[in-house]
């Protein structure tokens, strides 16, 4: 790993091993600890790796994830990179992008048994699904698919506009539900909707 020192070097193993170990990331101060150093040097090495482009992380405890460069992904047992495709509605229906805006980083272990290559993450916009604990700004993971269970989260497409709802066919009917009772059901003809994938998982921050 050229332009890192060699503290640097066993920083990233020691955060590697530790999560694979533990489940999640080590805090700054159980890095300190580890390398017996304080926590302000701990800090200057992290963000230095962070604008190396080796790991990302944010204000929380354990929210270190490591990666490489764009174009070797440090594909990790513990941390994966899932495209983000932009914002979707979970209030009214709202247009959506279809351009990659960046990744979203999840634990790995949430999708065993996933092919991976299928998923893919929208931002939510709005709180009509709070209810199932999907709320505004939240980025939900979902899997292409074209059809779907009742009771499925799925992301919709009515016309050219896309939603996440709840999935229920009715007498001939499909009802897209939201879960906040300040939203009223919406049903269409079979015909008229087009499911674009089921949401199987949920990721409250960028880690």
């Amino acid at each position: 790993m050229r332009g890192l020192t060699d503290k640097q070097r066993g920083m990233l193993d020691f955060i590697e091993k530790f999560s694979n170990t533990e489940g999640m990331s080590p805090t700054v101060y159980e890095i300190g600890d580890y390398f017996r150093i304080k926590t302000s040097t701990v800090f200057a090495h992290l963000r230095s790796l962070q604008k190396k482009g080796f790991m990302t992380r944010s204000s929380k405890a354990r929210s270190i994830a490591l990666f490489g460069k764009r174009k070797s992904f440090r594909h990790t047992s513990f941390v994966l990179a899932i495209p983000l495709l932009g914002r979707i509605s979970a209030g009214f229906p709202l247009n959506s992008a279809e351009l990659k805006e960046g990744e979203v980083y999840c634990d790995s272990s949430m999708f065993k048994g996933e092919d991976t290559t299928r998923l893919f993450a929208l931002r939510i916009n709005g709180d009509s699904m709070k209810d199932l604990g999907i709320l505004d700004g939240d980025f939900v993971i979902v899997r292409q698919a074209s059809a779907a269970q009742p009771g499925d989260i799925v992301v919709a497409l009515a016309g050219d506009e896309t939603t996440v709802k709840s999935y229920y066919p009715i007498k001939g009917r499909i009802e897209l539900r939201p879960a906040n009772s300040k939203y009223k059901k919406q049903a269409y003809r079979p015909d008229d909707i087009s499911i674009q994938g089921k949401v199987i998982g949920l990721q409250r921050t960028l880690l």
